[in-house]
């Protein structure tokens, strides 16, 4: 063992050298078992060492640690408490204690019922370990008294004597297999010495290729041992025996088979057969059940009686008779027995051809079958004759239908049977008002239509439902103001004051109050029409001027005065109206002089009313146009004041005129609502 144990050690010594620190194999497998009892993560360990063999050494050492842990805690279970169903196995961490205490309860059972602790059970290197252990334990609790430990001999370890060298024990007891002697351990055969030098280990003999398993064999590794199995199956009937091969069962031995009582069971290789017990005589045949039945000779073979004879079938034999006379079918024999007569079957009590005519043949009849059915000769009966399927397309204009001895026509939806019973007359269905206004009959249908305003019903296709022109999408347009639905039609209305509705009968035409007199307008006052309504209008002249007409103030001549040169000439009144939402830019007055001068300059500007700025002014050759500013959406009044200044030949003119603007509202539009209606 020490040449060994100094070659392991420079083995270790030449691993760490591939590292950059000089870290002993021991000291990296202390430090990993340290961190093991500490509970830490094996995977993720603070390294000691570069070496990467240091590393694993380090991780393997903590999970050593672990699982003996682990494996020690399901044992005191299994032994505090008989029983692992406290434990679950949903982590790899606990599939260990539950594994160590499950097999730890095999080996206290082994023990009780009195099984040797070393078996040869399949269940793993280290539950094996954990079985036996508990198993041994067990039964040294049960002596009434200590004993020396007993070790297993090695079958090769004898000395020259013959004698087996364990039985002195050189070792003190600390060997678990076999002392050599010289305070040294070794194994049996099938296990190899651990590195403490007193602890042996199995051999996987499958995994070192040792084992001398034959080609189609599969090798599985045992405790101390190992043994070869068969990759493939022996087959129905047969077994593996202990050298993998096959056997044939012998099911009759084995009382595998099914044998009746009545059979008896013969081994055959893979398989048995069941052989009555039971012979059956001459005349009889054996079945499947083991039952003899009787064999019909007659039936069976050709011919057994002579000829002139006929054959009779008894119980296990036949008998020949001699042949009598055997009239054929149709025929019978006279009175006298002497020869065959022919059977008039029309006159037999039973009814042959069915309600149709017969006529008798000599040995033979046939029926005179009636119209729509045909004689077949084979059954000798009539049989109804199919006229649609013969016939096809040729008997009925629409469908046909065969009956016994006959056929019946009848129509398709649309149609009724003609007075031929064949062809297909159209059904006039408008006759029985299917629809609820105007129906028209078509050729094998009919066709609902409805009247102006209606439509017809997407539903049935004969009920007629109203249109409602006022919610269809164009029915916005149909009235100018308010549109009012009614059944089969529609009519508009306008607002109830300052408006008519026109000859169209949906548009809403302005009342001129001021034209039919309609007005309330003073003595003083003229009226003025606007869209909707009209305005009542008066004015006076200001001081200094006078009166020139309806519309129009003339200044009154000046005494040199610089204040009344200042003032207008003339002032005139001007009175427009027009809808709201005009476009921007839209001239709605031109003002100038009433003939042209060379030299002429004309200003034109807006000097009271157009505080929000809805008007401006511009400058054209002919003298000033006013247009919309901004847009004007809501209806408003503007009283504006426009001065218009005429420099010609050194004399400066001034010309005011009073503009009154009447906004109104753009032609009124109620939105539809069926629900008002």
């Amino acid at each position: 063992m020490g040449p060994r144990v100094v070659l392991l050690c420079s083995m270790f010594g030449l691993l760490l050298g591939q590292g950059a620190e000089q870290v002993s194999i021991e000291d990296c497998c202390k430090d990993g078992q340290k961190r093991g009892n500490d509970n830490e993560d094996c995977a993720s360990l603070r390294l000691i060492s570069a070496s990467n063999t240091c590393r694993i050494v380090q991780e393997q050492c903590c999970v050593t640690v672990l699982e003996d842990n682990m494996c020690t805690t399901g044992i005191n279970v299994a032994k505090d408490q008989g029983s692992c169903d406290s434990l679950f196995s949903r982590t790899c961490e606990t599939k260990t204690t539950k594994m160590c205490c499950d097999c730890c309860l095999l080996g206290k059972t082994t023990q009780e019922q009195g099984l040797p602790c070393d078996n040869s059970l399949s269940v793993g290197y280290q539950c094996g370990l954990v079985s036996r252990a508990c198993c041994m334990e067990g039964a040294s609790d049960n002596q009434t008294a200590p004993t020396a430990q007993t070790e297993l001999p090695n079958k090769d370890a004898t000395n020259e004597n013959g004698d087996n060298s364990i039985l002195t024990d050189q070792c003190d007891g600390k060997c678990a297999h076999v002392c050599v002697g010289n305070n040294t351990c070794a194994c049996l055969k099938g296990y190899k010495l651990k590195p403490d030098g007193k602890s042996c280990d199995d051999i996987n003999e499958c995994l070192l290729g040792a084992s001398n398993c034959r080609a189609g064999e599969r090798c599985i590794n045992k405790e101390g041992s190992f043994r070869c199995q068969r990759e493939v199956s022996c087959g129905t009937g047969y077994e593996l025996t202990d050298n993998n091969n096959c056997k044939d069962i012998d099911e009759c031995e084995a009382g595998l088979h099914n044998c009746g009582p009545e059979f008896e069971c013969q081994n055959s290789q893979g398989s048995f057969r069941c052989l009555p017990t039971v012979k059956c005589a001459v005349g009889f045949i054996q079945d499947a059940l083991g039952h003899c039945s009787d064999i019909n000779e007659c039936v069976s073979h050709t011919s057994p009686c002579n000829r002139g004879q006929v054959c009779i079938n008894t119980v296990g034999s036949y008998i020949c008779q001699r042949n009598s006379v055997n009239c054929g079918r149709g025929y019978h024999l006279n009175e006298e027995g002497t020869r065959c007569v022919d059977i008039d079957e029309c006159k037999g009590p039973e009814e042959v051809c069915s309600g149709h005519g017969c006529i008798n043949l000599v040995g033979s009849y046939r029926c005179e079958c009636g119209s729509g059915y045909i004689f077949n000769s084979m059954s000798r009966t009539c049989e109804d004759i199919n006229e649609c399927r013969h016939y096809p397309g040729r008997l009925c204009a629409h469908k046909c239908e065969n009956s016994l001895g006959s056929y019946k026509c009848s129509c398709t939806t649309g149609f009724k049977l003609g007075a031929d019973g064949r062809n297909c007359d159209d059904l006039n269905e408008c006759e029985s008002n299917p629809c609820s206004q105007e129906c028209a009959n078509v050729h094998g249908s009919y066709q609902c239509y409805c009247r102006r305003g209606f439509q017809l019903s997407d539903i049935d296709g004969m009920t007629c439902e109203d249109i409602d022109e006022c919610a269809l999408p164009t029915g916005g347009h149909i009235c100018s103001f308010r549109c009012h639905n009614s059944p089969g039609s529609f009519h508009c209305s306008c607002p109830v004051t300052g408006y008519t509705l026109a000859l169209n009968g949906r548009s809403c035409q302005d009342i001129d109050e001021c034209a039919a007199g309609t007005h309330t307008c003073g003595e003083n006052q003229s009226c003025f029409n606007v869209q909707g309504g009209f305005r009542c209008l008066s004015f006076e002249c200001p001081s200094n001027y006078r009166r020139a007409g309806e519309t129009r103030c003339e200044r009154l001549l000046c005494n040199e005065s610089g204040e009344c040169l200042a003032m207008p000439l003339r002032i005139t009144y001007y009175y427009l109206t027009f809808p709201t939402n005009i476009p921007v830019f839209t001239n709605i007055f031109r003002m100038g002089p009433s003939n042209t001068a060379p030299g002429d300059d004309v200003q034109i500007a807006i000097t009271a009313g157009n505080e929000d700025g809805f008007f401006k002014t511009e400058q054209v050759p002919s003298g000033g146009v006013m247009s919309v500013a901004k847009l004007i959406n809501k209806p408003h009044d503007f009283n504006l004041s426009l001065e218009l200044r005429l420099r010609r030949y050194g004399t400066v003119s001034t010309y005011l005129a009073k503009v009154l603007v009447f906004v109104t509202q753009e032609e009124p539009r109620v939105p539809y609502n069926r629900l008002l209606e």
